[in-house]
């Protein structure tokens, strides 16, 4: 007698499919990631603001996409210095007061640039100096935030909370330029960071409500022996070093920020234009957030995350040609969404390598390479466009070439495009 065939699999309503596309809300049903994911997405709001502020009053004040392209590498040596140090330490101490120290400077940097403003002291090394500082500050607040999501929820969260995160942070990469584009040009640089100083205060709300996060595991003491460890643990996971390689790659010869101020002034006519080139990247990453209920269910991270980095190079490449304002933001928009799936997997490639003891000195490295690749490809756009008169030049090349090199990458070193989500840990590493 024949076994009688199994039951067929129930069908899926319209909604359910809707439900399994769409952004995954779980973590938010714990209180404590709640706070702080809501803190800071309305932080970076403002933060935003000044993030566009500071280059366009920079060009207003000297008139050269080179003095703007410089301010990446004002940022840079902070980053990378208190980047790796910053997460040593919130490997050692209890990670909620280390958040809001860090976030107080990072406050205080935002109400000296205020003041300078309404000064009208028109100082560019003040203004360098300034957004060193405020650097620094972020480059410590930023991994220690990373390394403390994974214990305010279950690890297998963990996805689900960076793509919350990341969605978060784009809504204020929207939000933060286009407010800055109606403050700015109706009002003043003091009122955009005036703003900045205000939203930053949820922040600091959230920080204090945490409960105590003191260090995990053996405890290591935070100085130059903990970092260089931190870099050997990477340095003998190959799938680790190419993913933060090839955002490098798209971040220093595909990221087109500093141009922006230029080419909105002499190609898309003034005014609230800077605002939305600032926000397209930022809009196609909310819109890919949004529907980004698949991104857990690939496994094949490695080659999605090449996929994804080929993309953006080529639709910044794209934005780079047209002649119009609202194609250049469609498809800076189609390169941001290519962007957040990039990041997801980034970050989530990382959580799973790295226990809670080195946990912020890997978020350490993974912040100074996510927002250092976009300070030197400020500081190469700039360049580039100074030294060849052509923004377009600068623009379009460098996203091309970012998406010839990272499948040559891929290519050469196979370990990122092996890489498989069920079975994370290769017996041995090997390129």
């Amino acid at each position: 007698m024949l076994d009688p065939a199994p039951p067929a699999p129930p069908r899926r309503s319209p909604l359910a499919h809707l439900r399994r596309a769409t952004i995954d809300t779980a973590p938010l049903r714990y209180p404590d990631y709640r706070r702080l994911w809501m803190g800071n997405a309305v932080s970076l709001i403002g933060f935003q603001l000044t993030a566009v502020a500071v280059p366009v009053e920079v060009y207003a004040i000297t008139r050269d996409s080179f003095w703007v392209g410089m301010l990446g590498l004002a940022g840079l040596v902070p980053l990378i210095v208190f980047g790796l140090w910053g997460g040593a330490i919130a490997d050692a101490v209890d990670r909620r007061k280390l958040l809001l120290i860090s976030s107080v400077l990072v406050w205080l940097c935002t109400v000296a640039l205020f003041f300078q403003a309404v000064l009208g002291l028109d100082s560019i090394p003040l203004l360098f100096v300034l957004v060193a500082l405020q650097s620094a500050g972020f480059a410590v607040a930023s991994p220690t935030r990373g390394a403390i999501i994974p214990r305010l929820i279950p690890p297998d969260l963990v996805p689900a909370a960076n793509t919350l995160n990341f969605t978060a942070n784009n809504v204020g990469l929207v939000a933060g330029p286009l407010l800055a584009g109606v403050v700015i040009s109706h009002w003043s640089f003091a009122a955009a960071y005036a703003v900045d100083a205000l939203l930053f205060s949820v922040a600091l709300y959230s920080t204090l409500r945490l409960p105590p996060l003191p260090p995990l595991g053996e405890i290591s003491r935070p100085g130059l022996r903990s970092v260089i460890d931190g870099l050997a643990f990477i340095a003998t996971r190959p799938v680790l070093l190419l993913s933060f390689a090839v955002d490098i790659v798209a971040m220093v010869f595909a990221m087109p920020r500093a141009l922006f101020p230029e080419a909105a002034d002499e190609r898309f006519g003034g005014g609230p234009a800077v605002g939305w080139l600032f926000a397209a990247i930022a809009i196609g990453a909310v819109m890919g957030g949004l529907f980004s209920g698949w991104i857990g269910r690939v496994r094949r991270q490695g080659v999605a995350l090449v996929a994804a980095i080929v993309a953006w190079g080529l639709a910044v490449a794209g934005a780079g040609l047209v002649g119009g304002l609202w194609a250049a933001v469609a498809l800076l928009a189609v390169a941001g969404a290519a962007d957040l799936v990039s990041a997801v997997y980034r970050q989530t490639i990382l959580q799973v390598y790295a226990p809670d003891e080195m946990r912020g000195r890997m978020q350490g490295v993974f912040i100074v390479v996510v927002a250092g690749g976009p300070r030197l490809g400020d500081l190469r756009a700039g360049a580039t466009a100074s030294v060849t008169g052509s923004v377009t030049a600068s623009w379009v090349g460098g996203g091309v070439v970012c998406a010839i090199l990272v499948v040559v990458v891929a290519l050469c070193f196979r370990s990122l495009i092996r890489y498989d989500a069920e079975a994370p840990h290769p017996v041995a590493p090997s390129p």
